[in-house]
């Protein structure tokens, strides 16, 4: 039985005994005078209302321990959470426009709390205003948040809350000369949201330890730009950008020009699906408040549920919530992409911590992908 039944059990005995406004009355002259007035009364009404006394007694002492307690745990009612921008965030957004969370809350037997949905890019930002107290879960790749879990181990303690799904990204390039990385010269550069320390750039410093045995051979060709700008670059010919490695819905923009051709896919780096985005928070967090954790993570399963079932509907969902002038068949045709996968389960988060820890990006690589999670995670097909 938990907390919560034995509480509703002891208020039903106090009910069941009756009213207990003479409760200021029961030990007037304090419990050992009380004791040697029952036991010379033989009236037994009287006995009656001393033992009915001392059971309320005893039932308000519970409950007020039970209150006690409660109070400890009570979750927090107000849930603060930052999103980037682009298609791979499409489950929080599903889930905030049908409330999903809320509902999942009001399952598990807590008050909804009230959900603020902000807008934040890029993970320093994220981070700063996570270990500060003005944000419950952050939003970013998974390679930075294991940089940030390993940098506050002992203050902090960043902690994985849920994936946000498997996702390819794609290194283009408008060289008909480069078919793989090894084509690359001093003449190319490379496109990237930040380098070293971003998704993108570990997952090129990945592919080139396999290549060269050097993880950073290629990071002197690597050059920070966001999505849309390098987009608009590497398709107009006429920059020093001649490669871009990307996510949807920029990788899928591009080939779809004729344009540009692909070198390399992630998966083929890390040898299967690897997730992409996550949700992350402070351990202290998620320690306070299971239920909120849980149903956060039970809306974000229903939000990919639905999306797998309803593309089209996904489609149409994101393209007005985030006011996009994509064409819905071409959002959708990403939705159905076999290299998409919405779900909240990690994968490939063990190599990336491994390959972080051997160039020496974080101290010491977790022993199983759990530690990197919240434990909820757990049973769930991670890898």
């Amino acid at each position: 039985m938990d907390l919560n039944e034995r509480f509703l059990e002891v208020l039903q005995l106090v009910q069941s005994i009756g009213p207990i406004a003479a409760f200021p009355e029961v030990w007037p002259k304090g419990p050992a005078k009380a004791r040697r007035a029952a036991s010379t009364n033989g009236n037994s009404e009287s006995h009656k209302m001393n033992t009915s006394t001392l059971l309320r007694t005893a039932a308000l002492a519970l409950i007020a321990l039970a209150s006690g307690a409660n109070g400890v745990r009570a979750e927090t009612d107000h849930l603060r959470i930052a999103q980037q921008f682009g298609i791979a965030y499409l489950p929080l957004i599903v889930a905030s426009e049908k409330g999903l969370i809320e509902q999942e809350a009001t399952t598990l037997g807590i008050a909804p709390p009230k959900v603020e949905w902000l807008r934040l890019s890029g993970a320093a930002a994220m981070n700063e205003a996570l270990i500060s107290g003005g944000l419950d879960f952050a939003t970013a790749g998974i390679t930075p948040m294991i940089l940030t879990w390993d940098k506050t181990r002992t203050t902090a303690k960043i902690i994985g809350v849920a994936a946000l799904g498997s996702m390819a990204n794609i290194l283009t390039t408008n060289n008909p000369n480069i078919k793989t990385i090894a084509d690359f010269t001093e003449k190319d550069r490379i496109a990237l949201p930040s380098v070293k320390v971003g998704f993108q750039p570990i997952v090129l410093q990945m592919a080139a330890d396999k290549a060269f045995g050097k993880y950073d051979k290629l990071d002197e060709l690597t050059v920070s730009m966001p999505h849309p700008d390098a987009t608009a670059q590497i398709l107009s010919g006429r920059s020093e950008i001649t490669a871009h490695f990307t996510s949807p819905p920029f990788s899928q923009q591009q080939l779809a020009s004729g344009k540009v051709h692909q070198v390399l896919n992630s998966y083929d780096v890390l040898g299967g699906p690897h997730t992409f985005n996550v949700v992350y928070s402070t351990t202290k967090f998620v320690n306070d408040n299971p239920k909120t954790i849980q149903a956060f993570v039970r809306g974000l399963d229903r939000a990919n549920e639905w999306i797998k079932a309803n593309p089209k509907d996904a489609a149409a969902l994101y393209i007005k919530a985030e006011g996009s002038k994509l064409a819905p068949d071409f959002v959708e045709s990403i939705i159905r992409d076999k290299d998409v996968n919405f779900t909240t389960a990690p994968e490939g988060a063990q190599k990336f911590a491994d390959f972080e820890a051997k160039v020496g990006l974080i101290k010491q690589a977790p022993a199983s992908w759990r530690d990197l999670f919240w434990s909820g995670l757990g049973d769930k097909p991670g890898s």
